[in-house]
């Protein structure tokens, strides 16, 4: 697997651009599910600007955001088992893109970041032991037409729509991160720190940093949990009280 340094060129690594087309592990993107997902969502796309805006919208969108799903298993950040999933948090998200694309041909890669929620839930901070630094939040980073963009999918469109938060957009050619602030002026989304990119998920970091930075928290404790609670928070709670949950349509 191979790293680079966070403000360093991907491409310029010991395996070049290459390392970030290959499948791997995580980024199965010869799967068959996972190439049949990219391929329908570019349906008649002519360039690689078109490819990623679509796949990007239509991760975004399509697999709501949801904390509450951590799961510190390597299966949960496999593109492959990741697209079958009805929702999904800030990784496994940019896993699924970073896999899609490879699979219709754009080199792509794993951005990690310490980013601090402003606008976080008391019941979220509690479950994270009292921390609001997300560690190790997760983005896909492309590179298209020569050039290495971040793309983070993770907060989907109606989830933002219905806390006052801006979506986050992605045109192909620009970077695409989390909000700093909300359609209300408050602050959001501050990125803290950036680690570097990756070509496959580094999953030993994730989950060494996660036990580290919430030791003892609920939070870990689902992760390692055999099912996932079925009383857990429904979509937002991440920034303000929990609402109603809703059914992505297939």
């Amino acid at each position: 697997m191979q790293h680079v340094p966070a403000g360093e060129d991907p491409g310029h690594g010991p395996d070049g651009v290459a390392a970030y087309l290959r499948p791997t592990a995580f980024l199965d993107c010869e799967a068959p599910n996972v190439r049949s997902f990219a391929e329908r969502t570019v349906a008649g796309a002519t360039t690689d600007v078109e490819k990623a805006v679509r796949l990007f919208y239509r991760v975004r969108d399509d697999w709501p955001y949801d904390p509450f799903t951590v799961r510190l298993t390597p299966q949960h950040h496999t593109a492959s088992f990741v697209l079958d999933q009805p929702r999904a948090y800030c990784i496994p998200k940019a896993v699924l893109l970073a896999a899609a694309a490879r699979a219709v041909g754009i080199p792509s890669g794993i951005g990690l970041a310490d980013v601090t929620n402003h606008l976080t839930s008391e019941r979220l901070t509690r479950m994270m032991g009292g921390n609001t630094l997300f560690v190790d939040h997760g983005f896909a980073v492309m590179r298209i037409d020569g050039k290495w963009l971040k793309a983070a999918p993770a907060f989907n469109k109606e989830l933002c729509q219905r806390f006052g938060v801006m979506p986050t957009e992605f045109d192909g050619r620009h970077d695409a991160i989390l909000q700093e602030f909300d359609a209300k002026g408050r602050r959001h989304m501050e990125y803290k720190a950036y680690h570097g990119t990756w070509s496959d998920v580094p999953f030993a970091k994730i989950d060494h940093d996660l036990r580290v930075a919430y030791a003892g928290s609920e939070l870990i404790a689902r992760a390692d949990a055999p099912e996932v609670a079925p009383d857990r928070a429904a979509d937002g709670d991440e920034f303000v009280t929990p609402q109603p949950s809703h059914s992505r349509a297939r």
